[in-house]
Protein backbone atom coordinates (compact mmCIF):
# COMPACT_ATOMS: atom_id res chain seq x y z
CA UNK A 1 0.00 0.00 0.00
CA UNK A 2 1.83 3.34 -1.37
CA UNK A 3 0.95 5.89 1.43
CA UNK A 4 0.54 9.90 0.96
CA UNK A 5 2.95 12.29 2.48
CA UNK A 6 0.18 13.32 5.23
CA UNK A 7 -0.77 9.69 5.59
CA UNK A 8 3.19 8.83 6.74
CA UNK A 9 3.06 12.23 8.81
CA UNK A 10 -0.39 10.90 10.88
CA UNK A 11 1.16 6.88 11.09
CA UNK A 12 4.54 8.75 12.39
CA UNK A 13 1.85 10.67 15.22
CA UNK A 14 0.09 7.79 15.98
CA UNK A 15 3.55 6.46 16.93
CA UNK A 16 3.78 9.20 19.44
CA UNK A 17 0.92 9.07 20.85
CA UNK A 18 1.72 5.23 21.73
CA UNK A 19 5.22 6.62 23.34
CA UNK A 20 3.68 8.83 25.38
CA UNK A 21 1.11 6.26 27.13
CA UNK A 22 -2.04 7.70 24.91
CA UNK A 23 -3.95 4.93 23.55
CA UNK A 24 -5.16 6.14 20.04
CA UNK A 25 -8.27 3.96 20.09
CA UNK A 26 -9.45 3.72 23.80
CA UNK A 27 -12.12 0.82 24.39
CA UNK A 28 -14.14 2.23 27.48
CA UNK A 29 -17.17 4.52 27.40
CA UNK A 30 -17.22 8.16 26.94
CA UNK A 31 -20.08 9.83 28.77
CA UNK A 32 -21.37 12.30 26.85
CA UNK A 33 -24.28 14.61 28.57
CA UNK A 34 -24.42 17.17 25.54
CA UNK A 35 -24.52 17.35 22.14
CA UNK A 36 -23.58 20.77 19.72
CA UNK A 37 -27.83 21.40 19.24
CA UNK A 38 -28.17 20.65 23.28
CA UNK A 39 -25.52 23.62 24.13
CA UNK A 40 -27.18 25.47 21.65
CA UNK A 41 -30.58 25.28 22.41
CA UNK A 42 -30.36 24.99 26.58
CA UNK A 43 -26.99 27.43 26.86
CA UNK A 44 -26.39 28.53 30.12
CA UNK A 45 -23.34 30.53 30.87
CA UNK A 46 -20.53 28.81 33.11
CA UNK A 47 -22.65 25.07 32.72
CA UNK A 48 -20.78 22.09 32.89
CA UNK A 49 -20.59 20.04 29.56
CA UNK A 50 -19.36 16.60 28.13
CA UNK A 51 -18.79 16.47 24.58
CA UNK A 52 -17.27 14.59 21.87
CA UNK A 53 -17.17 14.99 18.31
CA UNK A 54 -14.65 15.02 15.13
CA UNK A 55 -12.27 17.81 15.40
CA UNK A 56 -12.72 19.85 12.18
CA UNK A 57 -11.00 23.18 12.02
CA UNK A 58 -8.86 24.84 14.35
CA UNK A 59 -6.83 28.38 14.45
CA UNK A 60 -3.83 27.63 16.81
CA UNK A 61 -2.46 31.35 18.04
CA UNK A 62 0.63 30.08 20.49
CA UNK A 63 -0.89 28.98 23.86
CA UNK A 64 -4.82 29.42 23.10
CA UNK A 65 -6.61 28.23 20.23
CA UNK A 66 -10.05 28.38 18.56
CA UNK A 67 -11.69 24.86 16.98
CA UNK A 68 -15.12 22.99 15.68
CA UNK A 69 -15.84 19.92 17.08
CA UNK A 70 -18.86 17.96 14.72
CA UNK A 71 -21.40 15.89 16.37
CA UNK A 72 -24.73 14.06 14.64
CA UNK A 73 -26.30 17.20 15.41
CA UNK A 74 -24.13 20.02 14.03
CA UNK A 75 -21.08 21.92 15.12
CA UNK A 76 -19.90 23.75 18.20
CA UNK A 77 -17.01 26.31 19.17
CA UNK A 78 -14.64 24.99 21.61
CA UNK A 79 -11.37 27.19 22.94
CA UNK A 80 -8.40 25.75 23.91
CA UNK A 81 -6.26 27.36 26.53
CA UNK A 82 -3.12 25.61 27.85
CA UNK A 83 -3.28 27.24 31.29
CA UNK A 84 -7.36 25.91 31.83
CA UNK A 85 -6.00 22.23 30.85
CA UNK A 86 -2.87 22.08 31.57
CA UNK A 87 -2.92 23.46 35.42
CA UNK A 88 0.43 22.29 36.45
CA UNK A 89 4.00 22.82 35.56
CA UNK A 90 3.35 19.79 32.87
CA UNK A 91 2.40 21.03 29.61
CA UNK A 92 2.43 18.30 27.26
CA UNK A 93 -1.11 17.73 27.17
CA UNK A 94 -1.53 21.11 25.32
CA UNK A 95 1.60 21.76 23.71
CA UNK A 96 2.45 18.08 22.07
CA UNK A 97 -0.51 16.57 22.14
CA UNK A 98 -3.31 19.24 21.04
CA UNK A 99 -0.46 20.74 18.73
CA UNK A 100 1.36 18.48 17.13
CA UNK A 101 -0.13 15.66 17.79
CA UNK A 102 -3.98 15.73 16.71
CA UNK A 103 -5.49 16.55 13.46
CA UNK A 104 -8.27 17.66 11.94
CA UNK A 105 -10.78 14.76 11.30
CA UNK A 106 -9.62 13.28 15.16
CA UNK A 107 -12.45 12.60 17.05
CA UNK A 108 -12.09 13.69 20.52
CA UNK A 109 -13.84 14.15 24.03
CA UNK A 110 -14.40 17.33 25.99
CA UNK A 111 -14.67 18.50 29.20
CA UNK A 112 -15.60 22.01 30.02
CA UNK A 113 -17.65 25.09 30.60
CA UNK A 114 -19.53 27.42 28.50
CA UNK A 115 -18.92 30.81 28.06
CA UNK A 116 -19.55 33.52 25.18
CA UNK A 117 -16.88 35.07 23.27
CA UNK A 118 -16.62 38.74 22.28
CA UNK A 119 -18.34 38.57 19.12
CA UNK A 120 -21.57 36.12 20.74
CA UNK A 121 -20.36 32.96 19.46
CA UNK A 122 -21.63 29.99 22.20
CA UNK A 123 -18.39 28.32 23.14
CA UNK A 124 -16.95 25.37 25.53
CA UNK A 125 -13.91 26.27 27.15
CA UNK A 126 -11.98 23.12 27.44
CA UNK A 127 -10.75 21.93 31.04
CA UNK A 128 -9.67 18.35 29.46
CA UNK A 129 -9.47 16.17 26.61
CA UNK A 130 -9.17 13.03 25.36
CA UNK A 131 -8.42 10.74 21.71
CA UNK A 132 -11.29 8.84 21.27
CA UNK A 133 -9.75 7.94 17.76
CA UNK A 134 -6.92 9.05 15.66
CA UNK A 135 -8.20 9.85 11.98
CA UNK A 136 -5.18 8.31 9.65
CA UNK A 137 -5.99 9.31 6.36
CA UNK A 138 -7.15 13.23 5.74
CA UNK A 139 -10.88 14.53 5.54
CA UNK A 140 -11.58 15.55 1.46
CA UNK A 141 -12.45 19.34 3.34
CA UNK A 142 -13.25 22.27 1.06
CA UNK A 143 -10.01 25.30 0.79
CA UNK A 144 -11.19 28.67 1.33
CA UNK A 145 -8.49 31.44 0.30
CA UNK A 146 -8.25 35.05 1.45
CA UNK A 147 -10.73 36.28 -0.99
CA UNK A 148 -13.24 33.53 0.52
CA UNK A 149 -13.40 31.48 -3.19
CA UNK A 150 -13.77 27.89 -1.99
CA UNK A 151 -12.16 25.53 -4.08
CA UNK A 152 -10.98 21.52 -4.17
CA UNK A 153 -14.90 20.30 -2.94
CA UNK A 154 -15.52 16.92 -2.42
CA UNK A 155 -18.75 17.25 -4.86
CA UNK A 156 -17.47 14.57 -7.80
CA UNK A 157 -20.62 12.16 -7.80
CA UNK A 158 -18.79 8.86 -8.58
CA UNK A 159 -16.23 9.62 -5.22
CA UNK A 160 -18.90 10.98 -3.26
CA UNK A 161 -20.72 7.61 -3.61
CA UNK A 162 -18.09 5.81 -3.56
CA UNK A 163 -17.09 7.13 -0.53
CA UNK A 164 -20.60 8.12 1.28
CA UNK A 165 -18.84 8.26 4.73
CA UNK A 166 -16.46 11.28 3.70
CA UNK A 167 -19.62 12.81 1.94
CA UNK A 168 -21.84 12.61 5.10
CA UNK A 169 -18.58 14.11 6.74
CA UNK A 170 -17.58 17.02 5.08
CA UNK A 171 -21.13 17.65 3.22
CA UNK A 172 -23.71 17.90 6.30
CA UNK A 173 -26.78 18.72 3.40
CA UNK A 174 -26.18 14.94 2.63
CA UNK A 175 -27.26 14.12 6.28
CA UNK A 176 -30.53 16.05 5.85
CA UNK A 177 -31.73 13.43 2.49
CA UNK A 178 -30.82 10.49 4.58
CA UNK A 179 -32.90 12.19 7.73
CA UNK A 180 -35.67 13.34 5.25
CA UNK A 181 -35.69 9.71 3.83
CA UNK A 182 -36.18 7.90 7.95
CA UNK A 183 -39.32 10.66 7.96
CA UNK A 184 -41.03 9.44 5.37
CA UNK A 185 -40.70 5.98 6.21
CA UNK A 186 -41.96 6.59 9.80
CA UNK A 187 -45.02 8.82 8.19
CA UNK A 188 -46.28 6.23 6.11
CA UNK A 189 -45.75 3.44 8.93
CA UNK A 190 -47.99 5.26 11.53
CA UNK A 191 -50.10 5.86 8.75
CA UNK A 192 -50.92 2.41 8.20
CA UNK A 193 -50.85 1.51 11.52
CA UNK A 194 -53.17 3.98 12.87
CA UNK A 195 -55.67 2.40 10.67
CA UNK A 196 -55.30 -1.24 11.94
CA UNK A 197 -52.53 -2.46 8.92
CA UNK A 198 -50.20 -5.08 10.44
CA UNK A 199 -46.31 -4.82 8.98
CA UNK A 200 -44.93 -8.63 8.22
CA UNK A 201 -41.91 -9.69 6.24
CA UNK A 202 -41.51 -12.15 3.32
CA UNK A 203 -38.83 -14.23 2.33
CA UNK A 204 -35.78 -12.61 0.07
CA UNK A 205 -34.67 -15.40 -1.18
CA UNK A 206 -37.67 -17.44 -3.17
CA UNK A 207 -37.87 -20.86 -5.25
CA UNK A 208 -39.76 -18.34 -8.13
CA UNK A 209 -39.74 -14.60 -8.44
CA UNK A 210 -43.22 -13.82 -8.72
CA UNK A 211 -44.91 -10.83 -8.23
CA UNK A 212 -44.02 -8.69 -11.33
CA UNK A 213 -42.29 -8.36 -14.78
CA UNK A 214 -38.32 -8.40 -14.46
CA UNK A 215 -35.18 -10.32 -14.72
CA UNK A 216 -34.00 -11.39 -11.36
CA UNK A 217 -30.72 -12.36 -10.05
CA UNK A 218 -29.95 -16.30 -9.22
CA UNK A 219 -28.05 -17.99 -6.67
CA UNK A 220 -28.23 -21.49 -5.55
CA UNK A 221 -28.45 -23.44 -2.09
CA UNK A 222 -26.22 -25.79 -1.75
CA UNK A 223 -27.70 -27.80 0.86
CA UNK A 224 -31.24 -28.21 -1.21
CA UNK A 225 -29.17 -28.24 -4.39
CA UNK A 226 -32.10 -25.89 -6.18
CA UNK A 227 -31.67 -22.35 -7.73
CA UNK A 228 -33.02 -19.82 -5.66
CA UNK A 229 -33.85 -16.06 -6.47
CA UNK A 230 -33.53 -12.50 -4.77
CA UNK A 231 -36.66 -11.07 -4.68
CA UNK A 232 -38.18 -8.77 -7.36
CA UNK A 233 -41.57 -8.49 -5.51
CA UNK A 234 -43.54 -9.42 -2.61
CA UNK A 235 -46.81 -9.28 -3.79
CA UNK A 236 -47.87 -13.09 -3.93
CA UNK A 237 -46.49 -13.73 -0.62
CA UNK A 238 -48.37 -10.70 0.82
CA UNK A 239 -52.01 -11.91 -0.73
CA UNK A 240 -50.91 -15.42 0.46
CA UNK A 241 -51.39 -13.65 4.20
CA UNK A 242 -54.83 -12.24 2.84
CA UNK A 243 -55.71 -15.31 2.30
CA UNK A 244 -54.71 -16.61 6.01
CA UNK A 245 -57.09 -14.08 7.56
CA UNK A 246 -55.63 -10.77 7.60
CA UNK A 247 -57.83 -7.81 6.74
CA UNK A 248 -54.62 -5.60 5.74
CA UNK A 249 -50.89 -6.48 5.12
CA UNK A 250 -47.48 -4.65 4.20
CA UNK A 251 -44.21 -3.93 3.70
CA UNK A 252 -40.95 -2.35 3.16
CA UNK A 253 -39.09 -4.60 0.99
CA UNK A 254 -35.76 -4.57 -0.32
CA UNK A 255 -36.16 -5.63 -4.27
CA UNK A 256 -33.49 -7.05 -6.95
CA UNK A 257 -33.57 -6.40 -10.30
CA UNK A 258 -30.99 -7.47 -12.80
CA UNK A 259 -31.73 -4.80 -15.21
CA UNK A 260 -30.07 -1.96 -16.17
CA UNK A 261 -28.36 1.15 -13.94
CA UNK A 262 -29.22 4.76 -14.65
CA UNK A 263 -30.16 7.91 -12.68
CA UNK A 264 -33.69 6.23 -11.32
CA UNK A 265 -33.23 2.53 -11.28
CA UNK A 266 -30.74 0.77 -8.75
CA UNK A 267 -30.43 -3.16 -8.68
CA UNK A 268 -31.58 -3.21 -4.99
CA UNK A 269 -33.83 -0.65 -4.01
CA UNK A 270 -36.76 -0.19 -1.62
CA UNK A 271 -40.39 -0.72 -2.26
CA UNK A 272 -43.71 -0.56 0.26
CA UNK A 273 -46.58 -2.75 -0.66
CA UNK A 274 -49.97 -3.10 1.56
CA UNK A 275 -52.96 -5.22 0.73
CA UNK A 276 -55.98 -4.90 2.12
CA UNK A 277 -59.18 -6.82 1.99
CA UNK A 278 -62.63 -5.76 1.23
CA UNK A 279 -61.56 -3.11 -1.42
CA UNK A 280 -60.95 -2.03 -5.00
CA UNK A 281 -58.64 0.37 -7.05
CA UNK A 282 -61.22 2.95 -6.74
CA UNK A 283 -60.53 3.16 -3.30
CA UNK A 284 -56.98 2.81 -3.25
CA UNK A 285 -56.78 5.91 -5.37
CA UNK A 286 -58.46 7.73 -2.23
CA UNK A 287 -56.08 5.92 -0.11
CA UNK A 288 -52.88 6.69 -2.27
CA UNK A 289 -53.85 10.45 -2.53
CA UNK A 290 -54.20 10.87 1.21
CA UNK A 291 -51.07 8.93 2.31
CA UNK A 292 -49.10 10.91 0.09
CA UNK A 293 -50.52 14.25 1.23
CA UNK A 294 -49.82 13.41 5.26
CA UNK A 295 -46.34 11.81 3.73
CA UNK A 296 -45.48 15.16 1.94
CA UNK A 297 -46.33 17.54 4.98
CA UNK A 298 -44.74 15.14 7.49
CA UNK A 299 -41.63 15.27 5.68
CA UNK A 300 -41.16 18.96 4.50
CA UNK A 301 -43.99 20.93 6.58
CA UNK A 302 -45.80 21.40 3.42
CA UNK A 303 -47.92 19.38 0.10
CA UNK A 304 -45.73 21.48 -2.39
CA UNK A 305 -42.06 20.14 -3.18
CA UNK A 306 -39.91 21.58 -5.94
CA UNK A 307 -38.27 19.00 -8.57
CA UNK A 308 -36.25 20.55 -11.02
CA UNK A 309 -37.73 22.41 -12.88
CA UNK A 310 -40.95 21.77 -11.91
CA UNK A 311 -43.47 22.67 -8.09
CA UNK A 312 -45.33 19.58 -7.40
CA UNK A 313 -47.99 19.70 -5.04
CA UNK A 314 -49.07 16.10 -3.58
CA UNK A 315 -52.38 18.03 -2.17
CA UNK A 316 -55.37 15.42 -2.87
CA UNK A 317 -57.18 14.63 -4.35
CA UNK A 318 -55.05 14.14 -8.23
CA UNK A 319 -56.15 13.86 -11.83
CA UNK A 320 -57.36 10.62 -13.55
CA UNK A 321 -56.87 10.04 -16.84
CA UNK A 322 -57.88 6.14 -18.43
CA UNK A 323 -54.25 4.57 -20.26
CA UNK A 324 -56.53 4.70 -23.43
CA UNK A 325 -57.32 7.97 -23.82
CA UNK A 326 -53.66 9.28 -22.82
CA UNK A 327 -52.24 7.11 -25.68
CA UNK A 328 -54.87 8.62 -27.99
CA UNK A 329 -54.29 12.49 -26.72
CA UNK A 330 -50.99 12.04 -26.97
CA UNK A 331 -50.40 9.82 -30.30
CA UNK A 332 -53.49 9.94 -31.99
CA UNK A 333 -53.72 6.37 -32.13
CA UNK A 334 -56.80 4.62 -30.77
CA UNK A 335 -55.74 1.08 -28.54
CA UNK A 336 -59.62 0.01 -28.05
CA UNK A 337 -59.96 -3.44 -29.87
CA UNK A 338 -56.59 -3.26 -31.79
CA UNK A 339 -54.58 -6.73 -32.50
CA UNK A 340 -50.82 -7.16 -31.48
CA UNK A 341 -50.18 -6.64 -35.16
CA UNK A 342 -51.69 -3.83 -35.57
CA UNK A 343 -50.26 -2.39 -32.47
CA UNK A 344 -46.78 -3.13 -33.25
CA UNK A 345 -47.50 -1.49 -36.68
CA UNK A 346 -48.63 1.59 -35.07
CA UNK A 347 -45.83 1.53 -33.03
CA UNK A 348 -43.20 1.05 -35.87
CA UNK A 349 -44.70 4.25 -37.30
CA UNK A 350 -44.40 6.53 -34.03
CA UNK A 351 -40.71 5.64 -34.74
CA UNK A 352 -40.89 3.44 -31.18
CA UNK A 353 -38.26 0.69 -31.37
CA UNK A 354 -40.48 -2.78 -31.08
CA UNK A 355 -39.11 -6.46 -31.64
CA UNK A 356 -41.31 -9.53 -32.30
CA UNK A 357 -41.39 -10.96 -28.76
CA UNK A 358 -43.00 -8.18 -27.70
CA UNK A 359 -46.75 -9.20 -26.62
CA UNK A 360 -49.53 -6.86 -27.20
CA UNK A 361 -49.00 -5.48 -23.61
CA UNK A 362 -45.58 -4.68 -24.11
CA UNK A 363 -46.39 -3.39 -27.23
CA UNK A 364 -49.01 -0.94 -25.83
CA UNK A 365 -46.85 -0.40 -22.50
CA UNK A 366 -43.71 1.01 -24.81
CA UNK A 367 -46.16 3.49 -26.65
CA UNK A 368 -47.32 5.28 -23.71
CA UNK A 369 -43.57 5.04 -21.91
CA UNK A 370 -42.24 7.03 -25.54
CA UNK A 371 -45.69 9.52 -26.01
CA UNK A 372 -47.27 9.92 -22.70
CA UNK A 373 -45.00 9.21 -19.32
CA UNK A 374 -42.94 12.50 -19.71
CA UNK A 375 -46.39 14.40 -19.95
CA UNK A 376 -47.21 14.16 -16.52
CA UNK A 377 -45.92 16.31 -14.05
CA UNK A 378 -48.35 16.86 -11.69
CA UNK A 379 -49.63 13.38 -9.87
CA UNK A 380 -51.74 11.71 -11.67
CA UNK A 381 -53.43 8.05 -12.21
CA UNK A 382 -53.43 6.41 -15.20
CA UNK A 383 -56.04 4.17 -15.05
CA UNK A 384 -57.53 0.96 -16.50
CA UNK A 385 -54.35 -1.00 -18.43
CA UNK A 386 -54.93 -3.24 -20.89
CA UNK A 387 -55.53 -7.03 -19.57
CA UNK A 388 -52.25 -8.29 -21.11
CA UNK A 389 -49.98 -5.47 -19.24
CA UNK A 390 -51.54 -7.23 -16.01
CA UNK A 391 -51.25 -10.52 -15.42
CA UNK A 392 -51.94 -10.11 -11.57
CA UNK A 393 -55.11 -8.02 -11.67
CA UNK A 394 -58.48 -8.00 -11.86
CA UNK A 395 -60.44 -7.87 -15.23
CA UNK A 396 -62.44 -4.44 -15.44
CA UNK A 397 -66.04 -4.47 -14.23
CA UNK A 398 -67.37 -2.70 -17.04
CA UNK A 399 -64.95 -3.73 -20.14
CA UNK A 400 -63.13 -7.78 -19.77
CA UNK A 401 -60.32 -6.26 -22.66
CA UNK A 402 -59.29 -4.09 -19.32
CA UNK A 403 -57.92 -4.61 -15.78
CA UNK A 404 -58.70 -2.31 -12.55
CA UNK A 405 -55.52 -0.82 -12.43
CA UNK A 406 -53.71 2.52 -11.39
CA UNK A 407 -49.99 3.99 -12.08
CA UNK A 408 -49.86 7.14 -10.27
CA UNK A 409 -47.17 9.15 -12.01
CA UNK A 410 -45.21 12.49 -11.04
CA UNK A 411 -42.60 14.60 -13.32
CA UNK A 412 -42.70 11.86 -16.09
CA UNK A 413 -42.30 9.02 -13.51
CA UNK A 414 -44.66 6.06 -12.18
CA UNK A 415 -44.36 6.00 -8.37
CA UNK A 416 -47.26 3.89 -7.58
CA UNK A 417 -49.16 1.13 -8.97
CA UNK A 418 -52.52 -0.60 -8.09
CA UNK A 419 -54.78 -3.13 -8.89
CA UNK A 420 -58.09 -4.53 -7.89
CA UNK A 421 -56.37 -7.66 -6.91
CA UNK A 422 -57.26 -10.90 -9.52
CA UNK A 423 -59.00 -13.61 -6.83
CA UNK A 424 -60.28 -15.78 -9.17
CA UNK A 425 -57.95 -18.50 -9.59
CA UNK A 426 -58.79 -20.14 -12.99
CA UNK A 427 -58.72 -16.61 -14.44
CA UNK A 428 -55.21 -16.27 -12.55
CA UNK A 429 -54.23 -19.76 -13.52
CA UNK A 430 -54.86 -18.71 -17.82
CA UNK A 431 -53.18 -15.59 -17.13
CA UNK A 432 -49.85 -17.07 -15.76
CA UNK A 433 -50.25 -19.67 -18.93
CA UNK A 434 -50.09 -16.98 -21.31
CA UNK A 435 -46.75 -15.33 -19.44
CA UNK A 436 -45.44 -18.32 -20.23
CA UNK A 437 -46.26 -18.21 -23.88
CA UNK A 438 -44.32 -14.92 -23.85
CA UNK A 439 -41.15 -16.43 -22.10
CA UNK A 440 -41.33 -19.22 -24.98
CA UNK A 441 -40.93 -15.87 -27.33
CA UNK A 442 -37.91 -15.15 -25.76
CA UNK A 443 -39.49 -12.03 -22.96
CA UNK A 444 -37.15 -13.02 -20.20
CA UNK A 445 -39.20 -10.03 -18.26
CA UNK A 446 -42.18 -12.59 -18.56
CA UNK A 447 -43.52 -14.23 -15.25
CA UNK A 448 -42.95 -17.69 -14.11
CA UNK A 449 -46.10 -19.88 -12.38
CA UNK A 450 -46.56 -20.17 -9.06
CA UNK A 451 -48.39 -22.82 -8.17
CA UNK A 452 -48.29 -22.58 -4.96
CA UNK A 453 -50.01 -19.30 -5.31
CA UNK A 454 -52.43 -21.22 -7.38
CA UNK A 455 -53.18 -23.45 -4.17
CA UNK A 456 -53.93 -20.81 -2.41
CA UNK A 457 -56.32 -18.62 -4.40
CA UNK A 458 -58.06 -21.93 -4.57
CA UNK A 459 -58.61 -21.50 -0.86
CA UNK A 460 -60.56 -18.25 -1.48
CA UNK A 461 -59.46 -14.90 -1.10
CA UNK A 462 -61.47 -11.93 -0.59
CA UNK A 463 -62.00 -8.81 -2.98
CA UNK A 464 -59.11 -6.77 -2.13
CA UNK A 465 -56.87 -4.19 -3.16
CA UNK A 466 -52.78 -3.74 -3.59
CA UNK A 467 -50.32 -1.21 -3.96
CA UNK A 468 -46.57 -0.59 -4.54
CA UNK A 469 -44.96 2.08 -4.20
CA UNK A 470 -41.05 3.44 -5.03
CA UNK A 471 -39.90 4.46 -1.79
CA UNK A 472 -36.67 5.48 -3.33
CA UNK A 473 -37.76 7.42 -6.05
CA UNK A 474 -40.75 9.20 -3.84
CA UNK A 475 -37.83 10.26 -1.80
CA UNK A 476 -36.32 11.63 -4.76
CA UNK A 477 -39.31 13.79 -5.61
CA UNK A 478 -39.62 15.24 -1.43
CA UNK A 479 -35.77 16.41 -1.61
CA UNK A 480 -35.37 17.63 -4.98
CA UNK A 481 -32.84 15.40 -6.24
CA UNK A 482 -32.67 13.87 -9.36
CA UNK A 483 -30.51 10.53 -8.72
CA UNK A 484 -31.73 7.92 -7.29
CA UNK A 485 -27.32 7.76 -6.16
CA UNK A 486 -28.25 10.69 -4.16
CA UNK A 487 -30.69 8.80 -1.70
CA UNK A 488 -29.34 5.41 -1.24
CA UNK A 489 -26.42 5.59 1.00
CA UNK A 490 -24.45 3.04 -0.72
CA UNK A 491 -25.65 2.53 -4.19
CA UNK A 492 -24.46 -0.05 -6.46
CA UNK A 493 -21.12 1.66 -8.50
CA UNK A 494 -19.24 -0.17 -11.25
CA UNK A 495 -15.75 -1.55 -9.84
CA UNK A 496 -13.83 0.61 -8.66
CA UNK A 497 -10.39 0.71 -10.72
CA UNK A 498 -7.30 0.40 -8.77
CA UNK A 499 -4.63 2.75 -9.38
CA UNK A 500 -1.87 1.59 -11.65
CA UNK A 501 1.95 3.12 -11.44
CA UNK A 502 3.16 3.82 -14.66
CA UNK A 503 6.92 3.42 -15.98
CA UNK A 504 8.67 6.17 -17.37
CA UNK A 505 7.81 4.83 -20.89
CA UNK A 506 4.54 4.12 -20.22
CA UNK A 507 3.32 7.72 -19.29
CA UNK A 508 5.72 8.85 -22.24
CA UNK A 509 3.37 6.68 -24.86
CA UNK A 510 -0.05 7.62 -22.88
CA UNK A 511 1.16 11.42 -23.45
CA UNK A 512 0.99 10.67 -27.10
CA UNK A 513 -2.17 9.10 -27.08
CA UNK A 514 -3.87 11.96 -25.29
CA UNK A 515 -2.84 13.57 -28.39
CA UNK A 516 -3.55 11.64 -30.97
CA UNK A 517 -5.86 8.19 -30.50
CA UNK A 518 -6.21 5.98 -32.24
CA UNK A 519 -2.89 6.48 -34.09
CA UNK A 520 -1.19 3.74 -36.27
CA UNK A 521 0.90 1.27 -34.03
CA UNK A 522 4.07 1.85 -36.00
CA UNK A 523 3.43 5.82 -35.67
CA UNK A 524 3.54 5.74 -31.87
CA UNK A 525 6.27 3.41 -32.12
CA UNK A 526 8.59 5.92 -33.93
CA UNK A 527 7.14 8.72 -31.71
CA UNK A 528 7.89 7.32 -28.17
CA UNK A 529 11.59 6.59 -30.01
CA UNK A 530 11.66 3.27 -27.49
CA UNK A 531 13.72 0.20 -28.05
CA UNK A 532 11.95 -2.80 -29.63
CA UNK A 533 12.51 -4.45 -25.82
CA UNK A 534 11.02 -1.21 -24.04
CA UNK A 535 8.17 -1.30 -26.88
CA UNK A 536 6.93 -4.97 -26.65
CA UNK A 537 7.03 -4.52 -22.74
CA UNK A 538 5.62 -1.28 -22.83
CA UNK A 539 2.53 -1.98 -24.91
CA UNK A 540 1.82 -5.12 -23.00
CA UNK A 541 1.63 -3.31 -19.89
CA UNK A 542 -0.63 -0.73 -21.29
CA UNK A 543 -3.20 -2.77 -23.10
CA UNK A 544 -3.09 -5.90 -20.00
CA UNK A 545 -4.20 -2.91 -17.81
CA UNK A 546 -6.68 -1.65 -19.94
CA UNK A 547 -5.31 1.84 -20.51
CA UNK A 548 -5.04 1.49 -24.34
CA UNK A 549 -6.44 -1.53 -26.59
CA UNK A 550 -4.70 -2.55 -29.99
CA UNK A 551 -7.71 -3.14 -32.86
CA UNK A 552 -6.85 -4.51 -36.43
CA UNK A 553 -8.41 -2.83 -39.16
CA UNK A 554 -8.45 -2.77 -42.81
CA UNK A 555 -5.70 -0.09 -42.50
CA UNK A 556 -3.60 -1.64 -39.74
CA UNK A 557 -2.99 -2.37 -36.27
CA UNK A 558 -4.35 1.25 -34.43
CA UNK A 559 -4.22 1.69 -30.85
CA UNK A 560 -6.56 3.54 -29.18
CA UNK A 561 -6.22 5.51 -25.28
CA UNK A 562 -8.93 3.88 -23.30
Amino acid sequence: MQLSEQELVRREKLNALRNLGINPYPAALYPTDHTSEKIKQEFTEGKKVVIAGRLMSRRIQGKASFAELQDADGRVQVYFNRDEICTGEDKTQYNEVYKKLLDIGDFIGVEGELFTTKVGEKTVMVKDFTLLSKALRPLPLPKTDKDGNTFDEFNDPELRYRQRYADLVVNPQVKDVFVKRTKLFNAMRDFFNDRGYFEVETPILQPIPGGAAARPFVTHHNSLDIPLYMRIANELYLKRLIVGGFDGVYEFSKNFRNEGMDRTHNPEFTAMEIYVAYKDYNWMMDFCEQLLEFCAIAVNGTTKVTFGDHEIDFKAPYARVTMTDAIKHFSGFDITDKTEEEIRSAAKEMGIEVDDTMGKGKLIDEIFGEKCEGNYIQPTFITDYPKEMSPLCKEHRDNPELTERFELMVCGKEIANAYSELNDPIDQRERFEDQLKLSEKGDDEAMFIDHDFLRALEYGMPPTSGMGIGMDRLIMYLTNNQSIQEVLFFPQMRPEKKAVTLTEEEKAVVSILKSTSPIDLNELKSKSGLSNKKWDKTIKGLTKNKLAKVDKTEEGLLVELL
